[in-house]
């Protein structure tokens, strides 16, 4: 029985990759999906191999593999059966199918392609390749899968970067509806004690090549060895990676230990009060973003002014406000931009009240409205 416009969705999340790591799409998904249910929408999720059990209805359909693609770390599924992909359809009866693209042939595209006539069929694109490797790579993807892409009923990009990379490496259409986030814990986030009455500097992410947390410390040495900041400030490192040690020994180098702190890991729970303890937040990476969840984050949690490597998906948010952006090898650059704001309190409030003000338009009732709007087109071209 076809339903109402009004009634209920039962929709599946479809993702190749585990939903264990903390990275954009995982957010995604898992901020769309939690805001559905709070609207009464039945949400399951289709992952590949994956330990959480903390999430209802979630699905390890497959065993994956870790490997490296895009200078990021993900996870690959193995081939699974499409038998047991229709079964499990013929059984739950989705109304959509919200799959993220691009996708691997082994476990989406045998889910899109196992799909009920009934079912709509409905993508997000994350990706903006880092290299001519990717684009080639993604080429021949979509060569792979030019079956099942003609499945879609409709298509999403979270930004101008990705619906560019949708339209050119796979010739397809998409409309940008931009990546979301929850904004009320991050907005009614407080400083930690230890840093309430600091002057801070925030740099959150892996410690890995492509996030530029060197450029950040290469601009704080240079800020120290030419007296360019008036008053005691700390930099606080959130995260690990492979390249911890040698930042480690960078800092210890150019004798730096009084102002660097190396946070370590940082659970999710804890995110948004180290950004509300942030005065500037500092996010250099260089490429291979397709947006920037993690900027939309710190504009609704810090005291002061986010900054940004200026990188295409990086700038898809940005793009108004252009002072905010810097070229992350460049560290004259970063080095006098982060003197400025730290020297200048009025220029970090203003920055802080035009962030507050954009970010608004994130905000997932927002966005997810935008995305029940795109499931329900989808719906009414099957006739549902």
């Amino acid at each position: 029985m076809a339903k109402t416009k009004t009634a209920p969705l039962k929709i599946g999340f479809v993702l190749d990759d585990s939903l264990d790591t903390p990275d954009g799409v995982q957010q995604y998904i898992l901020t769309v999906g939690k805001w559905l249910s709070s609207q009464g929408h039945d949400v399951h999720y289709l992952v590949g191999q994956t330990s959480r059990s903390d999430i209802p209805n979630i699905a390890s359909l497959s065993r994956n593999i870790k490997v490296r693609f895009n200078r990021n770390r993900m996870s690959m599924p193995l081939p699974v059966s499409r038998k047991a992909m229709e079964q499990l359809l013929r059984r739950e009866d989705f109304d959509v199918l919200h799959v993220q693209l691009p996708y691997s042939p082994f476990l989406a595209g045998k889910i899109i392609q196992a799909a009920p006539h009934t079912t709509a069929v409905v993508g997000t694109f994350h990706i903006a390749p880092h290299s001519k490797v990717v684009h080639t790579a993604n080429h021949l993807l979509r060569m792979v899968t030019s079956r099942s892409l003609k499945r879609f009923d409709d298509v999403m990009s979270v930004s101008p970067v990705a619906q560019q990379f949708a339209r050119r490496t796979f010739k397809i259409k998409s409309e940008v509806v931009p990546n979301t986030v929850d904004l009320a814990p991050f907005m009614r986030a407080t400083p930690l004690p230890e840093y309430r009455n600091d002057l801070t500097v925030l740099f959150l992410g892996r410690l890995v090549e492509r996030k530029g947390c060197q450029y950040l410390l290469h601009a704080v040495r240079r800020m120290q060895e030419h007296n360019m900041v008036e008053k005691p400030y700390k930099v606080v490192l959130c995260g690990r990676g492979p390249l911890e040690e040698k930042l480690r020994k960078y800092v210890r180098e150019h004798k730096l230990e009084k102002i660097v702190e190396f946070a370590g890991f940082i659970e999710e729970s804890d995110k948004p009060r180290y950004m509300a303890s942030s005065d500037i937040a500092v996010f250099p990476s260089t490429g291979g973003e397709s947006f920037g969840i993690v900027l939309l984050e710190s504009m609704a949690a810090s005291r002061g002014a986010v900054l940004a490597g200026d990188n295409p998906g990086y700038a898809s948010v940005m793009h108004e406000h252009p002072e905010a952006l810097f070229k992350p090898h460049d560290e004259e650059h970063l080095a006098d931009a982060l003197a400025h704001l730290l020297n200048d309190p009025a220029k970090r409030k203003a920055a802080r009240d035009w962030q507050l003000t954009d970010v608004q338009r994130y905000d997932i009732p927002v966005v997810g409205a935008q995305i029940l709007a795109h499931y329900q087109a989808a719906l009414h071209k099957r006739g549902r």
